[in-house]
């Protein structure tokens, strides 16, 4: 597949001029190692899931390194964390001469290991697979099939269907090196966990039901659950708070970070079985807030996006905070506008007042205008924002 530009380049081409080490985190597959290889081609570049580099590196790592005295790229770094303690000295002894790459996908111990040896010597940032803006050329007509392929750069090959590409993420990644992190040996159960969590998805997330219909103690849910987090499979999203009530409600929602992973856990093949599908509205209001963190993520910028929801049941689906100012958005997979799709954001800009400089509706309609309450097609949203 010919390169895609991705629009996190310029946030990572401004970072590794500032920072001798640059880290690019994100999910498996999600292109770190072709942004990484792209764009900073002239460095050497290495691979630690070779078991012959990462025995070399491991062996005699200050040796190993010394051969890339003015960088390298370091491609699934998290293979040899140990490694970090020694690049660390390089850095300090030529800050201004030195660039040095690390992707990797991001687990507890090598992102531990990151923050303790190079801090204040890297810039750390995390990509996800392509947003919608990236793949406008080959974004499909339909928005059941963008739900069911998902983002992943794989599906967008033209190698592969979109369900070979997830069953074998599923299986190789998933069952693999997931597992073997939260130590779990029954896959049976890991895989009923899973997908326990792909059809609570835009849902609530209630540890007590999911460790009863797993047959698991709640702190293991919490360990598991915890480390898909970290694994960039599934996202928690956060409730607004603030001082106006104690009636908030106080769980995060339930998402997971590619809605075409999500689909193949919940057993959808096909478009038409998508349209039908119950967890459609959620499904699209999944990649809707993704799209939305991936263009926070792609600034270099903290996510800092939540929902509102409270005693009531009065809600609104995202709430973007930019310094003081609030953004509320809905989000319906309709393709009719609604006049009640409103309320909800309605009802929060009067609690907020002066705070919300605007707010969005985001549908899948064609209708769209400017307003007090902005309406726009999906698609759109990202390019504008």
């Amino acid at each position: 597949m010919k390169y895609v530009n991705r629009i996190i380049e310029e946030e990572a081409l401004k970072l590794a001029e500032g920072f001798p080490v640059l880290t690019i985190t994100g999910p498996r597959q999600s292109g770190k190692t072709t942004l990484a290889r792209y764009l900073f081609s002239s460095l050497p570049y290495l691979n630690f899931e070779n078991p012959d580099t990462r025995a070399l590196a491991l062996s005699d790592p200050r040796t190993f390194l010394s051969q890339f005295r003015e960088g390298a790229v370091l491609d699934e770094f998290q293979k040899v964390p140990d490694l970090l303690s020694y690049l660390q000295q390089i850095v300090d002894e030529n800050r201004n001469g030195v660039k040095f790459i690390l992707t990797g996908s991001n687990h507890f111990a090598s992102m531990e290991q990151v923050s303790q040896s190079l801090a204040g010597r890297t810039a750390v940032l995390k990509l996800l697979p392509f947003s919608i803006q990236e793949i406008q050329k080959k974004i499909p007509s339909s928005t059941d099939e963008l739900l069911l392929k998902g983002f992943y750069p794989e599906v967008y090959s033209g190698k592969v269907e979109s369900n070979t590409f997830y069953r074998n993420y599923y299986e190789t990644y998933l069952q693999k090196d997931v597992r073997q992190l939260i130590q779990v040996r029954d896959l049976n159960l890991f895989d009923r966990f899973i997908r326990l969590c792909a059809g609570r998805s835009g849902g609530l997330l209630n540890i007590s039901s999911l460790a009863n219909d797993t047959g698991l103690s709640v702190p293991t849910m919490r360990q598991w659950i915890s480390v898909l987090e970290a694994s960039f499979i599934l996202m928690l999203l956060p409730p607004y708070y603030d001082n106006i009530s104690k009636r908030l409600i106080r769980s995060p929602k339930l998402y997971f970070y590619d809605t075409g992973l999500a689909s193949y856990l919940l057993g959808i093949t096909s478009c038409e079985q998508m349209s039908r599908d119950p967890l459609r509205g959620s499904l699209f209001e999944n990649m809707v807030i993704m799209e939305v963190i991936k263009h926070r993520l792609n600034q270099g910028l903290e996510p800092s996006v939540f929902f509102y929801r409270d005693s009531h049941h009065i809600e609104v689906d995202l709430v973007i905070r930019k310094g003081h100012q609030l953004i509320p958005a809905e989000i319906k997979s309709s393709k009719t506008y609604n006049p009640d799709f409103l309320k909800g954001l309605i009802y929060f800009e009067k609690l907020f007042k002066d705070r919300i400089p605007e707010s969005w509706l985001i549908y899948d309609g064609d209708i769209e205008q400017e307003g007090k309450h902005n309406i726009i097609n999906y698609r759109h949203w990202g390019i504008l924002k």
